[in-house]
C-alpha cells in the first residue's frame, strides 16, 4: 500500500466526492492499458488524447479511484463503490500528490540533471546508494513533468533514498521538478548543447539546469562539473562541491585507464575505482556517485561493490557481439554533439581492433546551430577510424567535414537506412568495431539489430 483514499482526500482538500469507506491505494497509473491492482487512475490530456476517455478500461484493469477534471461529466458506467476526486487539472494534481507523498515517505532525495550523462549518473548513484539504503530510482527515462511524479509515487513507503533524474526541454521545467522532489543532494553532470533550439545558447542551458536548486533543502549539497566555465559562478554558493579533471576541483580525477570492457580511474584522495563502462566521461559520472556516497557515509568497499554491480539503462554504450566476429557499440539511445564526441573519443582509445567504423545519425533540437555543431563532431575523429558512415539530413555535415579533414577515411552519407545497411555489410567482419550513435528519433537500434550475432 502506498496510501489510503482518506490521506488522498486530505491532500486534495477541494475534491467534491462525499466521504466513503477508506480504500488502500497500491499504485498510481496513467496508462489505462496496464494491468493494475487497487490503483488510482490519473487521466492525463494531450493534443491528441484524453485519458478521461479510457476510464472504463482503467477500471477493468484494476483502478479503484480516479482524479477527474471537474469540468467533465462523469460517465454512467461507474461502479457504485468507485471513488472520484475532482480536480481542476489532473497533471497539476498528480504533481501535488507526488510532493505530498515525497514528504510523507521523507527519504534522502538525490536529484540529477545535465545535458549528457544524467541517466548513467542516476544508474551509478542508485547502484552505490542501494548498497547501504533501501533505494528507489527513476526507471528508464521517466524524467519529465509526468515521469518524475510517477517515479516518486512508485516508491515503497519504507524507501530511505530516492534517486531522481530530471530532464527538460524548456526553461522553468527543472524548477517545477525540483519543487516537487525537493532534493537534499543535487548533481549537474555537465552543460552541453541539448535543447539549444529552445534555450538559445549554452548560457541559457546552464541557467535552466541550475533551476535544480530551487527546491533544494537549505542544508542541501550541490555537485557540479567543476571543469565547466559556465558553472564557475556557482562555486561561490554554500555547500557546492566541484568534480572534474582539473586539479582545482574539490574532487578530481588523476588517472583514467580503459580496457575493452571497463574504465579504471583514480581520484585525488588516492581512491581507485572500476566501472563496467567505457570512457573518461563515465569516470566523471562515477565520481559524482563516489562523492554522493561519501556525503552519505557509505563505506569505500560498498562504493566499489555498487559501481561493479551497475545495472545500466539499455542502448547506452553497450558492447555487443556482432555477426562474423565483429563488435558493436550500441549507443543509440540519444545524442548531442558533446555525447557523440565523447563516444568517438572512447572508440579512438580502444585497442585490439583491426578496423573501426562510426555509424552516425542526425542530432535533433540544435536549431540554427545545427550545421556547425554537426560539423564540429568531425574534430573528435582521428586516423584510427577507418570509416564514417552517416544517415539522415544534418549528419551529412559530419561526413563532409571528415572527408575534408581525413581524405583517406571512407566517409559517406546516406539518405536511407537501407542504403546504409548495404554499405555496412562490407565492414561486418572479424575484429571490426562499429559504433552506432544518433538522436533517439533516428531509431538506430533498428540498425544494430541487423548486425547482432544471432547465437
Amino acid at each position: 500500500m502506498l496510501f489510503t483514499t482518506d490521506w488522498l482526500g486530505n491532500v486534495l482538500a477541494d475534491n467534491k466526492e462525499p466521504t466513503r469507506q477508506s480504500i488502500e491505494i497500491a499504485e498510481v497509473a496513467t496508462d489505462s492499458r496496464k494491468k493494475t491492482e487497487n490503483a488510482l487512475f490519473v487521466p492525463l490530456t494531450g493534443d491528441r488524447f484524453d485519458g478521461h476517455d479510457y476510464l472504463e478500461e482503467a477500471i477493468n484493469q484494476g483502478a479503484v479511484a480516479v482524479l477527474w477534471n471537474q469540468t467533465r461529466k462523469l460517465p454512467d458506467f461507474l461502479p457504485p463503490d468507485f471513488l472520484v476526486f475532482f480536480v481542476e487539472d489532473t497533471l497539476s494534481a498528480l504533481q501535488q500528490l507526488a510532493l505530498a507523498y515525497r514528504d510523507k515517505v521523507n527519504p534522502a532525495v538525490i536529484g540529477i540533471t545535465g545535458s549528457n550523462g544524467k541517466t548513467t549518473t542516476k544508474d551509478l548513484i542508485a547502484s552505490v546508494v542501494g548498497t547501504s539504503f533501501k533505494t528507489h530510482h527513476t526507471k528508464g527515462n521517466l524524467n519529465n513533468q509526468i515521469g518524475v511524479p510517477l517515479t516518486i509515487l512508485a516508491m515503497p513507503p519504507d524507501t530511505e533514498a530516492l534517486v531522481v533524474e530530471m530532464g527538460m526541454n524548456h526553461a522553468g521545467e527543472i524548477e517545477t521538478l525540483s519543487n516537487i522532489a525537493k532534493p537534499d543532494y543535487a548533481v549537474i553532470t555537465n552543460i552541453g548543447e541539448s535543447h539549444i533550439e529552445y534555450l538559445g545558447s549554452r548560457e541559457g542551458i546552464a541557467a535552466a539546469k541550475l533551476e535544480i536548486v530551487k527546491g533544494m533543502a537549505s542544508e542541501g549539497h550541490l555537485l557540479i562539473d567543476g571543469d565547466e566555465l559556465l558553472l564557475k559562478r556557482v562555486r561561490q554558493r554554500h555547500r557546492v562541491m566541484t568534480c572534474g579533471f582539473d586539479s582545482g576541483n574539490d574532487v578530481f580525477i588523476k588517472q583514467v585507464n580503459l580496457t575493452r570492457d571497463a574504465t579504471r580511474f583514480q581520484l585525488s584522495d588516492g581512491g581507485e575505482y572500476t566501472i563496467p563502462l567505457l570512457g573518461s566521461h563515465h569516470a566523471l559520472n562515477a565520481t559524482f556517485a563516489v562523492t554522493i556516497a561519501r556525503l552519505l557515509d557509505i563505506a569505500g568497499d560498498k562504493v566499489r561493490q555498487g559501481l561493479a554491480a551497475l545495472a545500466q539503462t539499455s542502448m547506452r554504450f553497450e558492447i555487443l557481439n556482432g555477426r562474423n566476429g565483429s563488435s558493436i557499440i550500441n549507443d543509440a539511445y540519444n545524442a548531442s554533439p558533446t555525447s557523440m564526441k565523447a563516444s568517438i573519443n572512447v572508440v579512438n582509445r580502444l585497442e585490439g581492433f583491426r578496423q573501426k567504423v562510426l555509424v552516425l545519425g542526425d542530432i535533433f533540437e540544435l536549431g540554427e546551430q545545427s550545421k556547425p555543431l554537426h560539423r564540429s563532431v568531425a574534430d573528435s575523429i582521428d586516423h584510427s577510424v577507418d570509416a564514417v558512415l552517416t544517415c539522415g539530413d544534418e549528419s551529412a555535415e559530419i561526413a563532409s567535414a571528415v572527408k575534408h579533414q581525413y581524405p583517406s577515411v571512407d566517409s559517406r552519407h546516406f539518405t536511407s537506412k537501407q542504403a546504409l545497411l548495404n554499405a555496412l555489410e562490407a565492414y561486418v567482419e572479424a575484429d571490426t568495431l562499429l559504433l552506432f550513435k544518433a538522436s533517439r528519433g533516428m531509431q538506430f537500434e533498428s540498425l544494430v539489430e541487423q548486425f547482432l550475432d544471432p547465437s
